[in-house]
């Protein structure tokens, strides 16, 4: 099957899964440089096995999965294998440094055929629909429909919960925090690996990554942490990040010298209290937040917020922020900075050119700083017209097609 042939086949039937596709990535990401690393850099291999546990939560025939999106006449034609889906319970480090147990879903084609590894990073998920998770495979979830459809095509999909889902629930969830969203990712990839070797699955040495939102931030993290710390282990074959808050330090300027509305600062407030919690910040929400919206955060971080930055945060900290004279805040967004560095495997950055949830300049941000480093094989695939959610399809067809061309 030709790549412009997928590229056909898969427009109706990307539309149609990525309909409820869920929200992502937030603001500027805040490390402090003054505080202690919150997480390792990488997490080493020496610590090996990471496996825990699997669980096999079913079995589903080609059929099955067609059903799925039995109201796309061209999806029967898209499932190739059946698929049993396992959850795995794994190793990993959680942003104190404590090794804690984590949890993710592996989808994995039933053929004897060599086949690829593939990361899937889920988009935001709200504390309040941890079902979403992958390892509960949950009807409507990422990993239920378009992940399922992906597999069954002949990909071994890796698809990790992340710290704060699953396993790990009872952990808050650090949100838009590189190190932890790529170190969990690589060590569910490594327990992925051991699942393979025991149940004598051959793997062909080929390693994907995609992801959308919160899930573009953290497949382009966990592609830099692959060739910059584990190149021993793995090999990026190919990767296909979309609409990722990549360059932290130029949004977080962006929200707090914006005079327009902002339909999500809601979210922004979960990264601001993340990294605040993460970093050991540790300051109070009145700090950041203007009353009556600092003690109602306090109460409930999720609570509603207003649209306007002028409103909700202080002017004291808009100012530190705007004026770079906090240095621990510019060092936490510098550290989650995530666009400037020289990626060796293929890339391709897409994003909705109207994003108006994780602008635009981020991919272009990063396409730019890339190119300026000497990356010959890094491509920005502009969607033209698309905000946050209308870009979702067009993303799933166009990463899929990209990644097929090195399958």
């Amino acid at each position: 099957m030709t790549v412009n042939f997928l590229h056909r086949r898969l427009l109706r039937l990307a539309f149609a899964l990525w309909a409820g596709v869920s929200t992502a990535s937030g603001l500027s990401c805040t490390k402090d440089a003054t505080a202690p690393q919150a997480v390792p850099a990488e997490t080493p291999a020496a610590e090996a096995p990471h496996l825990v546990s699997s669980t096999l939560i079913g079995e589903y025939s080609a059929s099955s999965l067609a059903a799925r999106v039995s109201d796309i006449p061209i999806a029967g034609a898209l499932v190739k294998y059946p698929i049993r889906v396992y959850r795995l319970t794994y190793t990993t480090r959680n942003t104190d440094g404590q090794r804690i147990t984590a949890s993710g879903a592996l989808l994995v084609p039933v053929t004897t055929q060599p086949l690829p590894l593939l990361s899937y990073q889920h988009g935001t998920i709200r504390p309040d629909e941890e079902s979403r998770a992958p390892s509960y495979y949950s009807s409507g979830s990422e990993v239920w429909s378009a992940v399922s459809v992906l597999a069954s095509t002949g990909y071994i999909v890796s698809a990790p919960d992340y710290i704060g889902y699953g396993a790990s629930k009872s952990l808050p969830h650090p949100y838009e925090h590189a190190a932890s969203l790529a170190s969990a990712s690589l060590d569910m990839l490594r327990a992925a690996r051991e699942f393979a070797a025991q149940q004598k699955l051959t793997l062909n040495q080929k390693n994907f990554l995609l992801g959308y939102s919160e899930g573009g931030f953290a497949t382009l993290a966990l592609h830099k942490l692959m060739e910059e710390k584990a190149a021993a282990e793995f090999s990026v074959t190919a990767s296909a990040p979309g609409a990722g808050a990549y360059h932290k330090s130029a949004f977080a300027d962006y929200i707090l010298s914006s005079t327009q509305p902002l339909s999500f600062l809601s979210t922004y407030v979960w990264v601001l209290d993340t990294y605040n919690r993460v970093y050991g910040i540790n300051r109070p929400f009145s700090y950041y937040f203007n009353a009556p919206w600092a003690a109602q955060l306090q109460a409930d971080p999720f609570g509603a917020v207003p649209s306007q930055a002028s409103e909700l945060f202080t002017p004291g900290f808009r100012q530190a922020v705007l004026g770079k004279t906090d240095q621990s805040l510019q060092a936490s967004f510098r550290d989650n900075d995530i666009y400037d560095w020289q990626p060796k495997a293929p890339l391709a950055l897409f994003h909705g050119t109207a994003d108006d949830y994780v602008p635009f300049f981020n991919s272009q941000d990063a396409y730019n700083a890339m190119k300026a480093r000497g990356a010959t094989r890094v491509e920005l695939r502009p969607i033209p017209g698309g905000n946050h959610f209308t870009s979702a399809p067009s993303y799933t067809l166009q990463a899929y097609a990209f990644i097929s061309q090195y399958y």
